[in-house]
């Protein structure tokens, strides 16, 4: 009885007429019915798209939509020439590569933050766009070197990690390297020596420390490195006090489930990953600048740097995959 029944129902379907649109006098069958609705729901969500959306920057190995009309979000703050905001301007330097979803979040989220703390400021999206694995600190090396003089600190910033708590402290850390996410705040890491996520340093001060090494390729370490850097340059770590919202002060927006980290360790990188690098830093980076674009992502202006780093095999053969 059923299935007689559901075979009458399809039937009807099949046979019936597309008159019930209004616009389509033809007869057709159930599949075109539905292609019919796919194509209309396709067309209106592309019309919503450009109704929305400006500019589209294509650059080697990014490619990013950068609204002209942002939906559904306030106007944001500009950079006022008031001089209560301050004589020093922050590089914010993003090492980047492939993470578009946290990228859209951040830059629109940074820009308003700094900008209601009367923090002038410009974020640098440090892309790498070679075939080596992902080099964070050569990235953070070249960033220090390319923004020039038109700063005079910056922020060594993890594009995953947003600032929530209004009360923490961005402004020229004249007395020493300033971590704004300190262990007793950070999310995910709480050991003592951990410099990593966020840390301010006055451009003078990081070239004390001859910036980061560039012999950690894949993730992780070279934080817990830079960490003995500041320590043997002499220089003071601070870090925020007053701060009541603990491990709620960040948003996290990694997801290991979604996007593995290279936790790799190739030939003898196990061992050479607890060394201190003595010689390399600055003064042996080696990279070329593919392009510079400016762009907006949701009204926020940033700087995109499409990067290649360059490897010495014979001193780093874990630079490669595989």
């Amino acid at each position: 009885m059923f299935p007689s029944r559901r075979k009458s129902m399809y039937r009807r379907a099949g046979s019936g007429s597309c008159r019930l649109l209004g616009i389509l006098p033809w007869k057709c069958s159930l599949f075109q019915l539905f292609f019919i609705v796919l194509l209309l729901g396709f067309l209106s969500l592309l019309w919503l798209q450009l109704s929305c959306s400006g500019d589209m920057a294509r650059n080697r190995g990014v490619q990013a939509t950068v609204p002209g009309k942002p939906c559904m979000l306030e106007p944001l703050p500009q950079l006022p020439d008031d001089p209560s905001w301050g004589p020093h301007r922050l590089a914010v330097l993003v090492p980047f590569r492939e993470r578009f979803e946290e990228l859209l979040a951040f830059v629109p989220h940074m820009h308003r933050f700094l900008s209601r703390k009367k923090i002038r400021h410009h974020i640098f999206i440090l892309n790498q766009v070679d075939h080596y694995r992902f080099n964070r600190a050569s990235l953070i090396n070249v960033g220090f070197l390319e923004t020039g003089n038109d700063t005079d600190y910056i922020a060594m910033h993890d594009v995953d990690l947003l600032p929530l708590n209004e009360e923490l402290d961005y402004s020229f850390p004249a007395t020493g390297p300033f971590h704004v996410a300190s262990p007793e705040l950070h999310p995910l890491y709480h050991y003592s020596t951990y410099v990593g996520g966020i840390l301010l340093l006055t451009k003078q001060h990081y070239r004390m420390c001859n910036g980061m090494s560039n012999r950690f390729w894949g993730w992780g370490r070279e934080d817990d490195e830079f960490y003995r850097r500041i320590r043997g340059a002499g220089l003071q770590l601070f870090r925020p006090s007053g701060i009541t919202s603990g491990y709620k002060t960040f948003q996290h927006l990694h997801d290991p489930a979604w996007r593995k980290r290279d936790q790799k360790r190739i030939a003898s990188q196990k061992q050479e990953q607890f060394k201190v690098d003595r010689t390399g830093g600055l003064t042996n980076l080696q990279y070329r600048v593919e392009s510079r674009t400016p762009l907006t992502v949701a009204g926020a202006p940033c700087t995109v740097l499409n990067i290649l780093l360059e490897c010495d095999p014979s001193e780093t053969p874990w630079c490669a995959f595989g």
